[in-house]
């Protein structure tokens, strides 16, 4: 219980600990909504696959023979044994476990395994690899463990449309045809839900990101841009570009309209995603949550795909956001023992400015108590 009205509780401390809490989140939010999992661009050809953790699961996603892509639980099913080890690789025309052999084409049906012929009751389709719906959007492929999956337009396209109260305006930086900057993977010693909050809100901004708030000036009075339905943190009049040190970036996207140049937007897709916009790149966070106290995130710096080409360096850009990063990923690690003290039995507080961030929690919280 709070002492004031301008004070929320948070969730409480346990929620960030404990791994029976984190098992149920496993369960029945990154296994049950979709969820983020690879740059389409990264499986160039049929055959390249990369595999995720979505939940307890691995995922392996791959290209067919017609390029299409496709997504299934990486197991053998003959004895369970997991079918692709390495997180990326390629292969022909076939998936071949290590273990006995089977072989699966790239649309998942078994098509062979030693002394198959002799088996001819064996149903090959029925024993085909557990296929994974899948979406895409934004350049990524979304992958979603449930029988029955959620709406995809609701939870992603429509977490935009919420943010930027439009639906065309994510569509106008055109991301999905943006190449691969940079990319940068951080292993970090906190709750996944620590992340999300932490980005949510700006009431921190003014004391730990003394670049960011150079460039968007309005950070420094403690409202984040998600605060507000379609608004976007204005540029400082001497910043010239989205750069660590506020000198020029690259052209502006084609497409984008008057009113989002010179101007930042972020987006929270729960439950794992982050997406940045600025004029000229955009700035995709994934989540993978790997424990109670630990979290992989993987940032992408998506530009022009004219820009890479053109081997132009994406440096002074990536740096500004590289440094939001570690200074965030920092400040959650700092909070992550807290998490267990007895002075945070009961959770803590959410000033004003923070109150958006209530939602977030109301929405875990309803996710685990209606399983």
């Amino acid at each position: 219980m709070t002492a004031s009205p301008s004070l929320l509780a948070t969730l409480p401390g346990h929620s960030y600990t404990s791994p029976e809490v984190f098992a149920r989140e496993q369960e029945n939010i990154f296994e049950s909504l979709w969820f983020c999992a690879v740059r389409s661009a990264e499986l160039d050809a049929p055959g390249a696959f990369r595999t995720v953790p979505v939940g307890r699961e691995s995922v392996l996603i791959t290209r067919n023979g017609e390029g299409e892509p496709r997504a299934f639980l990486n197991v053998c099913r003959h004895r369970g044994a997991r079918l692709c080890t390495e997180e990326s690789g390629a292969v022909r025309r076939t998936l071949r476990c290590p273990y006995h052999a089977w072989s699966y084409d790239l649309d998942g049906a078994l098509v062979a395994a030693p002394n198959l012929a002799r088996m001819p009751d064996v149903d090959r389709a029925a024993y085909g690899l557990r296929a994974v719906a899948l979406r895409e959007w934004l350049g990524y492929v979304w992958v979603c463990l449930a029988d029955d999956p959620p709406s995809f337009e609701d939870q992603a396209p429509g977490a935009a449309v919420e943010r930027l109260g439009d639906a065309a305006a994510i569509e106008r930086y055109g991301a999905s045809e943006l190449a691969l900057g940079r990319r940068v993977r951080y292993d970090v010693r906190a709750n996944w839900k620590l992340i999300v909050e932490n980005f949510m809100e700006c009431y921190h901004c003014a004391a730990i990101h003394p670049e960011l708030v150079s460039v968007l000036p309005e950070f420094a009075r403690g409202f984040a841009a998600q605060y507000y339905v379609g608004h976007g943190a204005a540029f400082a009049d001497g910043a010239r570009g989205f750069t660590v040190d506020g000198g020029e970036g690259f052209g502006r996207l084609p497409g984008l309209a008057d009113d989002q140049d010179r101007r930042y937007y972020a987006i929270t897709v729960r439950p794992q995603v982050f997406v940045n916009l600025v004029p000229d790149h955009v700035i995709v966070h994934r989540m993978f949550p790997a424990a109670p106290d630990r979290t992989v995130v993987e940032c992408d710096w998506l530009y022009a795909p004219e820009v890479i080409a053109s081997g132009a360096d994406v440096s002074r850009s990536v740096e500004l956001f590289h440094r939001v990063n570690v200074q965030d990923f920092a400040a959650c690690e700092r909070t992550q023992p807290g998490m267990a003290s007895r002075a945070y039995r009961s959770g803590g507080v959410l000033v004003p400015s923070e109150h958006h961030i209530g939602g977030f929690h109301s929405w875990v919280t309803a996710l685990l108590d209606g399983a």
